[in-house]
């Protein structure tokens, strides 16, 4: 079987000489492809040397590709290892898809204008061309296979650094570690953050955190999560709630969120009080999903978490023992008197509309509505926290 027969299935009609011939002008067609680059492509013209270098190679290697690709028989010959083998992985990151087809393009523009002339008679000229085309046509699948696997390659390596990153987040990693890990995802470490947990959805840990990233784009929100278990956690940008649907991405039970705080130190802080409700949020089974992991300050202290219990000392029961006015004893009639304002008011030797107004103002204080009978749970925790703590510092 001679060489023109070998490739008859894909270049009928051109000769063994004609590939010759082809093979002998790959170099200067090379050459004027990789100029006629530089002359229509001002981002090429900016490339460091060496990249410039590895585009020529790869131009080089191309054209020489034709003449393989047209005389081997059967499907066998892979045009991504013969064209693309040469370039290294650093030129798939510097140079992006849309611009390896722009020099993809003009490539083959130079070939289709020169090769043709190469052809002993205007038969094969067409033959020629035509093969030419198809060619392009299996280069350019060949370059959307390159990038995706070498965007599969990436996004897995980023899924697990992701993973680390919200592992680390959970365990209260050193923040500088954090950090650099996370940067090299494009997180910004000093925005704000708010971490989210529940029970992890069925099915694959790789689907759950691809429905993040989804729901993640649709809201406009950067998210990191990570499957820990049977729970999944999300740490997001911002400092705002989750937004809607961000339910649907967990299984069945409690969703909670923490407290937003600033950086990567702040999301810490938010994943440990989202997983220390997580854990008591059987106390509240009526909580609304998400719920705030502050709205579980109570279930969390008889869960033994020291950091509640300090939350509420400080943000709710200091504000309230050092307030000008008679808060305290008020919010103590108020309890006594299970919550109705008049018996309260009697107790107090007060008008109706005086405990009313220090209702109010313990509202404005401590975020608590004592009339809220959720929030006067956590009020009355917080009473007896702080009551009790005064009385161990005095002992």
């Amino acid at each position: 079987m001679t060489t023109a027969d070998s490739g008859a299935a894909r270049a009928p009609g051109v000769s063994a000489a004609t590939f010759k011939r082809v093979e002998r002008a790959a170099g200067g067609l090379a050459t004027r492809s990789v100029a006629l680059m530089d002359e229509r492509l001002p981002w090429f013209r900016v490339l460091p040397a060496q990249q410039r270098s590895w585009v020529t190679l790869v131009a080089q290697a191309g054209i020489a590709g034709y003449v393989v690709w047209a005389t081997t028989p059967g499907p066998e010959y892979r045009i991504t290892g013969e064209v693309f083998g040469n370039a290294p992985r650093d030129l798939v990151r510097a140079v992006s898809l849309r611009r390896t087809v722009e020099l993809v393009r003009i490539a083959i523009t130079v070939a289709e204008d020169q090769l043709p002339a190469l052809a002993v008679d205007a038969a094969e000229s067409v033959a020629l061309r035509d093969s030419l085309l198809r060619y392009s046509r299996e280069v350019a699948f060949a370059a959307a296979a390159v990038y995706a696997a070498a965007a599969e390659t990436r996004g897995a390596w980023d899924a697990r650094v992701e993973a680390g990153v919200v592992d680390g987040v959970v365990r209260g990693e050193d923040i500088g570690a954090l950090s650099s890990r996370a940067a090299a995802l494009d997180w910004d470490p000093s925005a704000d953050t708010i971490v989210v947990a529940g029970t992890a959805p069925p099915g694959d840990r790789a689907e759950a955190v691809a429905a993040v990233a989804e729901w993640a784009a649709a809201a406009g929100r950067a998210a990191m999560a990570g499957v820990q278990g049977d729970r999944l956690v999300l740490v997001l940008s911002g400092s705002g709630p989750p937004g809607a649907g961000v339910e649907a991405l967990f299984g069945d039970g409690p969703v909670v969120q923490g407290r937003p705080g600033g950086g990567l130190r702040g999301a810490v802080i938010s994943a440990a009080d989202a997983l220390s409700g997580l854990d008591v949020a059987a106390g509240w089974p009526d909580a609304p999903r998400p719920v705030e992991a502050d709205d579980l300050l109570a279930e969390r202290v008889l869960g033994g978490d020291l950091r509640a219990a300090e939350r509420l000392r400080t943000v709710i029961y200091g504000p309230l023992a050092t307030a000008p006015t008679s808060l305290l004893p008020t919010l103590d009639a108020y309890l006594e008197s299970g919550g109705a304002l008049e018996p309260a008011a009697r107790r107090l030797f007060v008008h109706p509309n005086t405990v009313r107004y220090r209702l109010r103002r313990i509202t404005e204080l401590t975020g608590r509505d004592p009339t809220e009978p959720r929030d006067l749970l956590i009020l009355q925790t917080a009473v007896i926290l702080g009551r009790l703590s005064s009385a161990a510092s005095t002992a």
